[in-house]
């Protein structure tokens, strides 16, 4: 009887879906008519979060802006309130990272598109009307936009076997060079949207591509510092998982759009500058710590088994292989620390798979993550 019940279900989950989105291209209203609120989460840093808010109340296309302090310890709740007048302020007790801040700031509205937007991302003049008008009239199966992420400032790619210098700020592309900041060097991009690699690595996909790369319109996830989601796709699959506290929040919940039939557009129209790690820093142990545990978690609840086991073996591998070396070894040990925290909660995340897959509609199989 399981057997046959189990696809007859998905079946009548995707007809619901399918007439959903019927009613929706239906219904959704167009251009100006979409509703739009953008929100943003400040954490001790209102002189970035003031110059992304102000680019976007002085575009104009927003009906609302909404700016979520997720508990900072400094002033910035007085100087958000006293420098942006125009937008709601919301001031929480406490830092509960930043899909608690987002997700406060979405349920503070109603409108027909949410805008996430990083507070160390600078939008250019037209980028919230630029993902409005995407999804205005994109397919109604189309639940969210990402926009153009463009690095602050000129790259130079140092040559091989060449280090940065004690005190320079270096990235590394996904070939493995290095990049140094420089007057005279290139523009570069950040992101186009997200990818997933088949060890369940997620990525900014043309990470440090020229900036005139045309990408494909179609891509698996949205960058969570840049893009809008529509309301119906967040009351149909929930909102940002909130137990991640920081990274892999936007690959998750592109994981759940994805498995409910939803699909995810890059705009290269919707421009901002990203000073890129800001707010928590390239390479701080809150950042090796919660990527590399989340990383894991999200490949569990979501991915075929072929991922989650590279996952955990590539990182069981990393951790063991910088323990070797005085330079690396304070990262090993964040990793495997990370390693030891999904093996002891375990039968909570494969509780947490189980349940995903009684919600879908989309076999795993069927989704591509390195699109």
């Amino acid at each position: 009887m399981r057997l046959v019940r189990g696809p007859l279900v998905r079946r009548r989950r995707r007809q619901r879906l399918r007439q959903a989105l019927h009613r929706g291209a239906r219904l959704t209203p167009s251009g100006d008519d979409l509703r739009t609120a953008v929100v943003v989460v400040n954490w001790n840093r209102a002189d970035l979060t003031t110059r992304a808010v102000r680019a976007v109340l002085d575009e104009g296309a927003a009906d609302q802006v909404v700016v979520v302090d997720n508990g900072s310890d400094d002033d910035s709740v007085a100087v958000l309130r006293r420098d942006l007048p125009e937008a709601t302020v919301l001031a929480l007790g406490m830092n509960g990272g930043f899909a608690v801040g987002a997700n406060a700031g979405i349920r503070h509205t109603d409108a027909d598109l949410v805008v996430l937007l990083n507070n160390d991302a600078e939008p250019a003049p037209g980028f919230v009307a630029a993902l409005r008008d995407h999804l205005a009239t994109a397919p109604a199966a189309v639940a969210a936009v990402t926009g153009r992420i463009v690095l602050a400032g000129r790259w130079t790619r140092l040559p091989a076997g060449a280090a940065a210098a004690p005190d320079q700020r270096a990235l590394r592309d996904h070939d493995g060079h290095l990049w140094v900041p420089s007057p005279d060097g290139e523009v570069r991009l950040n992101s186009t949207g997200v990818r997933v690699d088949r060890a369940g690595n997620g990525s900014d996909r043309d990470w440090f591509a020229p900036a005139d790369r045309v990408a494909d319109t179609a891509v698996f996830g949205f960058s969570g510092g840049a893009a809008a989601i529509r309301r119906a796709a967040l009351d149909d699959v929930g909102l940002l998982d909130e137990s991640l506290f920081m990274y892999y929040e936007d690959t998750e919940l592109a994981w759940r759009l994805r498995r409910r039939g939803w699909r995810v557009e890059y705009a290269a129209d919707a421009v901002v500058v990203h000073d890129h790690s800001a707010s928590s820093g390239v390479r701080s142990d809150l950042f090796v710590f919660r990527n590399a545990r989340n990383r894991l978690v999200v490949a569990l609840w979501h991915a075929p088994w072929p991922t989650v086991l590279r996952a955990a073996v590539r990182t069981l591998a990393r951790g063991l292989r910088g323990l070797a070396g005085s330079s690396t070894r304070r990262e090993a040990r964040l990793v495997l620390a990370a390693l030891a925290d999904v093996v002891g909660h375990l039968p909570a995340h494969l509780a947490r798979r189980v349940r995903q897959q009684r919600v879908a509609s989309v076999p795993r199989g069927a989704v591509e993550p390195g699109a």
